[in-house]
């Protein structure tokens, strides 16, 4: 059986709410989930409740964006404990500056004559959860600005568009380190996709990463093949999802896809029982 081990929910920047994934995971028959939110853990927590009605295996787990260097690398962690206090202070300082970031967004399309854009509307589009540039491409649509998302972006929010601000992110050590203090197994997201970095399995190794995310719809047959033989030779655990964000996202990706085996499910949990909290 498969396992879906990336997947954002509303709580964040995905279209699907926790129930609606977990109720999809199992009507394709998935062996098990993770709920893997930027930066806020509401969503995992609430998918776990209905995952445990129907019986479906659910890693509590988070992603978090962080700078490398140039490049921008993305840090999922399992197994963290959500009730951790020191967790959530540290994932509440960089939800506020994604919303710091939001307003900077709005204060650009401002520039731009988008006027009748605020940051109410994007904190409704957000629903409470953790705010992104999604949010902000929601907004757009719904006050006629866009026709859809992929506009939004194409024309103010990507990173090559007027409206575009970076945002401050933590440092991969330090995304390591939160991980780690709660708890949790941090894993390096979707390696691939990481430009100008031929290395950076070995060294995301030696700062303290434990596993990869092989499987990912974006990484090619061959990707997958030389990924399993780096991480298998260096000793970390293969993970694998689809990074779903659900249908209404700006790159719609079902749930599923991907093909991680159930095979990576089973290395975290080994993990888990070789590190009891």
């Amino acid at each position: 059986m498969a396992v879906d081990l990336h997947i954002h929910s509303t709580a964040s920047d995905g279209t699907q709410t926790p129930e609606e994934i977990v109720r999809e995971a199992r009507r394709i028959g998935l062996a098990g989930i993770a709920i893997a939110d930027h930066d806020e853990l509401g969503g995992s927590a609430e998918a776990a409740l209905h995952a445990e009605r129907i019986g479906l295996r659910l890693i509590p787990a988070v992603e978090i964006s962080t700078d490398y260097e140039d490049v921008e690398v993305h840090i999922l962690g399992y197994w963290i404990d959500p009730q951790d206090v020191r967790l959530g202070e540290r994932l509440r300082t960089i939800r506020e500056g994604r919303l710091q970031r939001a307003q900077q967004i709005l204060d650009r399309l401002a520039e731009l004559g988008v006027t009748n854009v605020g940051i109410d509307d994007v904190l409704r589009e957000a629903g409470g959860g953790s705010v992104g540039r999604p949010h902000v491409a929601a907004a757009l649509v719904r006050a006629g600005v866009t026709g859809h998302r992929q506009e939004a972006f194409k024309r103010y929010l990507g990173k090559t568009a007027p409206a575009y601000v970076p945002r401050v992110r933590p440092t991969t050590l330090e995304a390591i380190d939160i991980v780690r203090e709660a708890g949790g197994c941090p894993v390096v997201a979707h390696p691939g996709l990481v430009p100008r970095r031929p290395r950076l399995i070995e060294q995301m190794a030696d700062y303290g990463v434990e596993g990869v995310e092989v499987y990912h719809p974006k990484h090619s047959p061959r990707q997958i093949a030389l990924l399993l033989e780096r991480v298998q030779a260096a000793g970390l655990l293969v993970t694998g999802g689809s990074d779903s964000h659900g249908p209404g996202g700006t790159e719609p990706v079902s749930i599923g896809a991907g093909s991680a085996p159930e095979a990576c499910l089973e290395g975290l949990d080994q993990w888990r029982r070789q590190h009891p909290r």
